[in-house]
């Protein structure tokens, strides 16, 4: 089994799967799926390190994206189960998002990934 991120490993316990190249580029591919979206990366990141925000909120913090835009990204991040959205029932509505434990379980994975293409080789 390949070695994962300590904080993650909690989350990924359980029996090795093993992979074929073709499987595992497939599997990669459909997680991949899960954060592939002009905006959704930017929630994420936003919602890191235990953030509760409103929708309000996010607007504010992601002000280049549309109200529309905005609302599909959650929704799928939600559906993926990446985001968990709170209602509670007051006038005016007040709705709140944050990671799940599966989602903040990416952090350091992304911070692996920044790191890595920060190493890149120039080519120049």
């Amino acid at each position: 089994m390949t070695r994962t991120h300590e904080e993650v490993r909690p989350v990924l316990a359980g029996n090795p799967v093993a992979y074929t190249p073709a499987s595992a580029a497939a599997q990669v591919e459909r997680t991949l799926g899960w954060i592939e979206g002009r905006w959704k990366l930017v929630i994420l990141f936003q919602l890191f390190g235990g953030k509760v925000l409103r929708f309000s909120e996010l607007e504010q913090a992601i002000p280049a994206v549309s109200q529309k835009m905005l609302t599909q990204q959650l929704r799928q991040l939600e559906a993926d189960g990446l985001v968990l959205r709170t209602v509670h029932s007051q006038v005016p509505p007040k709705v709140e998002y944050r990671l799940s434990d599966w989602g903040q379980s990416l952090c350091p994975v992304l911070d692996g990934l920044l790191k890595w293409s920060e190493a890149r080789p120039r080519f120049d």
